[in-house]
Protein backbone atom coordinates (compact mmCIF):
# COMPACT_ATOMS: atom_id res chain seq x y z
CA UNK A 1 0.00 0.00 0.00
CA UNK A 2 1.02 3.90 -0.37
CA UNK A 3 1.30 5.88 1.85
CA UNK A 4 -0.85 8.53 0.51
CA UNK A 5 -3.33 5.13 1.44
CA UNK A 6 -2.42 4.92 4.83
CA UNK A 7 -2.72 8.88 5.85
CA UNK A 8 -6.04 8.72 4.60
CA UNK A 9 -7.50 5.23 5.96
CA UNK A 10 -5.53 6.94 9.47
CA UNK A 11 -6.89 10.47 8.65
CA UNK A 12 -10.53 9.21 8.76
CA UNK A 13 -9.89 6.94 11.93
CA UNK A 14 -8.79 10.06 13.87
CA UNK A 15 -11.87 11.71 12.26
CA UNK A 16 -13.81 9.10 13.81
CA UNK A 17 -12.46 8.94 17.20
CA UNK A 18 -12.09 13.18 17.34
CA UNK A 19 -15.73 12.85 16.87
CA UNK A 20 -16.57 9.77 19.70
CA UNK A 21 -14.73 12.29 22.14
CA UNK A 22 -16.47 15.05 21.45
CA UNK A 23 -19.79 13.10 21.77
CA UNK A 24 -18.29 12.21 24.95
CA UNK A 25 -16.96 15.90 26.60
CA UNK A 26 -20.79 16.99 25.26
CA UNK A 27 -22.78 14.15 27.79
CA UNK A 28 -20.31 14.25 30.41
CA UNK A 29 -21.06 18.15 30.50
CA UNK A 30 -24.69 17.62 30.57
CA UNK A 31 -24.19 14.92 32.49
CA UNK A 32 -22.31 17.56 35.34
CA UNK A 33 -25.05 19.93 35.16
CA UNK A 34 -27.69 17.23 36.60
CA UNK A 35 -24.55 16.73 39.74
CA UNK A 36 -23.85 13.12 37.84
CA UNK A 37 -21.10 11.55 35.94
CA UNK A 38 -19.73 9.17 34.04
CA UNK A 39 -17.97 6.84 35.92
CA UNK A 40 -15.80 5.04 33.16
CA UNK A 41 -14.17 8.54 32.12
CA UNK A 42 -10.74 9.76 33.94
CA UNK A 43 -10.94 12.97 32.04
CA UNK A 44 -12.82 16.41 32.42
CA UNK A 45 -14.89 17.02 29.35
CA UNK A 46 -12.33 19.76 28.78
CA UNK A 47 -9.87 17.73 28.48
CA UNK A 48 -12.13 15.56 25.94
CA UNK A 49 -12.74 18.27 23.65
CA UNK A 50 -8.74 19.21 24.13
CA UNK A 51 -8.02 15.70 22.52
CA UNK A 52 -10.75 16.10 19.97
CA UNK A 53 -9.34 18.92 18.74
CA UNK A 54 -5.27 18.26 18.50
CA UNK A 55 -6.95 15.29 16.50
CA UNK A 56 -9.53 17.32 14.24
CA UNK A 57 -5.90 19.61 13.34
CA UNK A 58 -4.20 16.55 11.98
CA UNK A 59 -7.18 15.47 9.96
CA UNK A 60 -6.97 19.11 8.70
CA UNK A 61 -3.05 19.31 7.86
CA UNK A 62 -3.77 15.93 5.92
CA UNK A 63 -6.88 16.79 3.89
CA UNK A 64 -4.95 20.07 3.08
CA UNK A 65 -2.03 18.29 1.84
CA UNK A 66 -3.58 15.81 -0.29
CA UNK A 67 -5.77 19.07 -1.60
CA UNK A 68 -2.44 20.90 -2.70
CA UNK A 69 -0.71 17.81 -3.81
CA UNK A 70 -3.33 17.19 -6.34
CA UNK A 71 -3.64 21.31 -7.31
CA UNK A 72 0.12 20.91 -8.30
CA UNK A 73 -0.41 17.55 -10.05
CA UNK A 74 -2.98 19.44 -12.62
CA UNK A 75 -0.64 22.80 -12.21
Amino acid sequence: MKIETWMSTFSRIMFVVAMLFFALAVVEKLANLNGQTLSFLTYEPGRLLEFSAIMLLFVVTVTLRRIRKELHERG
